[in-house]
């Protein structure tokens, strides 16, 4: 009889005591000390400065936390250094945020003010900050975005460039909180969209114009057909018979265009039917969604920029017109407004007048949520039957 990790094995009875899903850790075990004391017991917090949140405890205990930017590909190099910085002022506890941010907590102001003088000092040999600290409150924060050239196979654009072009030119918005709101701005490089950008004040979207190429002469040789025909959710593609240059016939797929949505799905079946395209990829750029309840209902991401050209490596007509829509929502947008609400408080027609941007038929967009028929949102609604049942109770 053995002794393992989680005790003894027994070879006579292999089922006993055995852990068959251990899961990840509790999140207890990572909590800083002063958060496991006062869990539960928060009265308020406070934005001291950008990048600097106190919170305060009915015990009268007090935690800094201190927000900085980070990348959403970072090297092994970079966790150590963010480890290291942890285990010199926070006992060696750090949080990453789900828009890439980390976040530093000190339980008082001194080690703040130090922790903070010490990120803003490192940078990197080009004079940029490793670690600049913002993000909160009415700025811009990280922009969360997909893999992109780096990782992914069927990308219209690349994902970690272009973000990183665009907070270059954002950056001053992420380090002050000069905004009537806050800024969420997303990233997605296809339309498959795990990057989930359709509900951003802005959305940056990767898009395919053109369907697959078909490889007839590869696919026969190294693609399971009836698997590339299944992976369209659409059904656009079809088995055939091909007859090559040089009279041999083979086995193939068609695509019909008219049903594709230029996904990738055949693509990722089968690397014979390519969906990149230098001259037919672009960035679609879309405006005003949000997840929040606040003030008004949630919004999807609407399309405000049908296609910009592919421009690496630092997308200056998508920088361009990104400036463009934030400078005029930072100039025309009321307190707390999100950028969302600005535009449907003005119409959509001022919108695209005090932002500068081209409007055509093509962007018109009649979708709406059910909302007089499913709960999709927090915020009260006041219904017939609401009104008749609180009357009947003598409510009204």
């Amino acid at each position: 009889m053995s002794k393992g990790k989680f005790g003894y094995y027994d070879p006579e009875n292999p089922m006993k005591d055995r852990i068959t899903d251990i899961g990840p850790p509790h999140y207890w075990q990572m909590f800083p000390p002063i958060i496991r004391r006062n869990y539960g017991k928060w009265l308020y917090h406070e934005i001291l400065e950008p990048g600097v949140l106190m919170h305060v405890s009915e015990t009268g205990e007090k935690v800094y936390t201190v927000r900085v930017g980070q990348p959403r590909l970072v090297t092994a190099e970079n966790i150590r250094e963010i480890c290291d910085i942890a285990d010199k002022y926070c006992d060696g506890y750090v949080r990453w945020t789900t828009r890439n941010a980390v976040e530093f907590m000190v339980d008082s102001e001194e080690k703040m003010k130090a922790l903070k003088e010490d990120l803003e000092s490192r940078k990197h040999v080009g004079g940029s900050y490793k670690f600049p600290v913002g993000g909160t409150g009415a700025s811009i924060t990280g922009i969360v975005h997909t893999q992109g050239w780096f990782h992914c196979h069927t990308p219209a654009t690349d994902a970690s460039g272009m973000v990183k072009a665009v907070h270059d030119v954002l950056f001053d918005y992420f380090k002050n909180m000069n905004l009537p709101a806050k800024l969420r701005v997303s990233m997605a490089c296809c339309l498959n969209m795990c990057g989930a950008v359709h509900c951003s004040d802005i959305a940056l979207l990767g898009y395919h114009r053109k369907p697959p190429m078909i490889d007839d002469e590869v696919l026969d040789k190294v693609c399971e057909i009836p698997l590339v025909v299944a992976a369209c959710p659409l059904g656009a593609i079809r088995p055939v018979k091909v007859e090559l240059e040089d009279g041999t016939k083979v086995n193939s797929v068609r695509v019909n265009e008219q049903r594709c949505m230029f996904c990738g799905n055949c693509y990722t079946m089968c690397m014979a039917t390519p969906l990149a395209d230098k001259e037919g990829d672009g960035v679609s750029i879309l405006a005003g969604g949000k997840i929040s309840n606040r003030i008004s209902h949630p919004k999807f991401s609407k399309v405000v920029v049908p296609i910009l050209p592919n421009e690496p490596p630092r997308w200056p007509s998508v920088c361009k017109t990104v400036v463009q829509i934030v400078e005029a929502y930072a100039k025309d947008a009321r307190k707390y407004e999100r950028l969302g609400d600005w535009a449907e408080r003005i119409g959509w027609e001022r919108f695209f007048e005090k932002t500068g941007l081209p409007f055509t038929w093509h962007i018109l967009d009649d979708y709406r949520l059910a909302y007089d028929t499913y709960r999709t949102t927090t915020q009260f609604k006041f219904t017939e039957h609401a009104w008749a049942v609180s009357k009947a109770a003598g409510g009204i």
